[in-house]
């Protein structure tokens, strides 16, 4: 039998940076209605840029994190602001394929600035370990199973609990009839847009450290493992999305301790959100048959 145990804190910390990403989509989904496709190359720059800055310029590490959080939350905001407006009554397949388009221009100006070289980038926190018997965790491997988890909770805290939270629910339920009220729409969706940024930006950096510096891995392999719980979520619960990511994360990390599947760990988003998606269908059917 494989030894599945120094699998799981890795599969958890991947699992949880995904939730991290999962909950900036479906925040922002819900305010604009657009399925941001471009998170994973802003998080590929932010992180490309971190390193750039540390180790070609000598930036203090903790100043450099924090820039190019703030840089991927400004790319974020400026495409919601620039192109947000004309296309807010597009069809959802149209905004989708636009920010896609913006993530391929970010990976061809990545390509070009930095090459196909792979870099790594280790965390300072990589350098902090908790060891205990068979559990060997470092603190960037704790953040990720942290962070997600106080992200959806201050999100669902904000939705709640402010006058910008109960404009963003507003939004979700009637954009027209929010505007008729007299909410600020493009202001509220500028924070959703800001706010979802600095999430993927964070999202990124911990990636980086954890995973490699592979630019298109970056970019588009690893982050179809967010949009996936999302999508499990139908891009509505906050809480549905975290809870898939992290099983995306346990059962993807743990198929490389079998020899046999191991090549076949990156389809797992695939098949778990086609499952549950084919599964949520077919109960559909069901009950409107029993209706």
């Amino acid at each position: 039998m494989p030894d599945f145990k120094p699998y799981i804190v890795i599969g958890l910390a991947l699992g949880g940076v995904y939730a991290m990403s999962g909950v900036g989509l479906v925040v922002l989904y819900r305010t604009t209605g657009v399925l941001n496709l471009f998170y994973g190359a802003v998080g590929a720059l932010c992180s490309l840029t971190a390193w750039e800055l540390i180790n070609e310029h000598a930036w203090n590490d903790w100043v450099a994190y924090l820039v190019t959080i703030v840089l991927a939350g400004l790319l974020t905001f400026l495409y919601g602001w620039v192109l947000g407006p004309p296309l807010a009554d597009r069809d959802p397949l149209v905004k989708a394929s636009a920010s896609i388009g913006f993530a391929l221009i970010l990976l061809g100006f990545m390509q070009w600035f930095w090459t196909t070289e792979v870099r790594t980038m280790a965390l300072p926190t990589t350098k902090w370990q908790y060891v205990r018997g068979w559990l060997n965790i470092n603190w960037t491997q704790g953040l990720g199973m942290i962070f997600p988890i106080a992200v959806a909770l201050l999100t669902t805290l904000m939705l709640n609990g402010t006058k910008v939270g109960t404009a963003m629910r507003a939004l979700a339920d009637n954009r027209e009839n929010t505007a008729l009220l007299g909410v600020p729409v493009r202001r509220v969706e500028s924070v959703a847009w800001f706010g979802s940024g600095i999430v993927f930006g964070i999202s990124g950096l911990l990636l980086a450290s954890l995973v490699g510096m592979e630019i298109a891995a970056l970019t588009f392999t690893f982050p179809v493992a967010a949009l996936a719980a999302a999508l499990i979520a139908r891009v509505e619960s906050l809480w549905v999305t975290v809870a898939a990511a992290f099983v995306i994360g346990l059962v993807q990390s743990s198929l490389g301790a079998m020899n046999s599947l191991a090549q076949y760990r990156n389809t797992t988003p695939f098949v778990i959100a086609i499952i549950v998606l084919v599964w949520f269908g077919w109960r559909g059917q069901t009950q409107k048959r029993i209706a």
